[in-house]
């Protein structure tokens, strides 16, 4: 979720890294993150002061600003902070959600949800398209196997391209085990960099991951997340590899 101000430099790091290694950069974070496995686990700061949050780091760092919304209600008051507004994976059949984001005329993020396969996605984009807007990104972060776990399908990648829209692989969520921590959801963030290269190798438009300083300390995802100090060799690896198939 949006971090408080003692997080702040801690952007200013990763965002400085990127442009190091002159990569497009676009910051994510979450004002509330409604969908979290127990009632009592950490959700954000709620919407106005997320989005504040969200607002400052776009204009003191001039980078895109991404962030999930989960109701209808919320699209046009976060569409005036933000670049691009996410539709979150467990939700992205709710057609009221996805015809709200996509009637502000900002970029929509759909993630693909788990228990979805790749071309049924062409119905998430008919219903964006139906309200006049064609700015679409599809994001896979892994598929239902069983319980506890999923698996990130190269193939997925290649199918939603053929939808006509860029395509983003979410790296660290692809490594998620939901609900796999009892409270919490579990994973293993060490397989994250190995699924990153193949889905560069694939072509795949953009890769999504959930990064901090000390991963152990962060308030979600902290079992999937990369560590700061692992990020620029991993990003210059992909890059190598995104300049060898593009």
């Amino acid at each position: 979720p949006v971090r408080l101000v003692e997080r702040r430099l801690e952007n200013q790091r990763h965002i400085q890294l990127a442009r190091e290694l002159d990569v497009p950069l676009v910051f994510k974070a979450s004002f509330d993150k409604a969908n979290r496995t127990s009632v009592d686990s950490y959700r954000g700061p709620g919407l106005a002061e997320g989005l504040a949050v969200l607002k400052e780091v776009r204009d003191r760092f001039g980078v895109p600003v991404l962030t999930d919304i989960h109701e209808p209600g919320q699209a046009a008051v976060a569409a005036e902070f933000v670049d691009i507004l996410q539709i979150p994976a467990f939700l992205c059949r709710q057609t009221d959600l996805v015809v709200a984001a996509a009637e502000t005329g900002k970029v929509v993020n759909v993630k693909k949800g788990q228990f979805l396969a790749p071309e049924d996605m062409i119905n998430v984009i008919d219903k964006i398209r139906s309200a006049g807007n064609d700015k679409i990104i599809l994001t896979e972060r892994g598929a239902s196997f069983g319980y506890h776990n999923l698996v990130a399908d190269m193939r997925s990648l290649l199918i939603m391209r053929e939808l006509g829209v860029p395509v983003v692989f979410d790296a660290t969520h692809s490594v998620q085990r939901p609900g796999g921590a009892g409270k919490m959801s579990g994973g293993d963030g060490r397989w994250a960099p190995a699924l990153a290269r193949a889905a560069v190798a694939t072509g795949v438009d953009g890769v999504f991951m959930e990064t901090h300083v000390n991963p152990a300390e962060a308030l979600s995802d902290k079992a999937n997340a990369v560590a700061f100090k692992d990020l620029k060799r991993l990003w210059q690896t992909l890059g190598a590899i995104h300049g060898l198939v593009r």
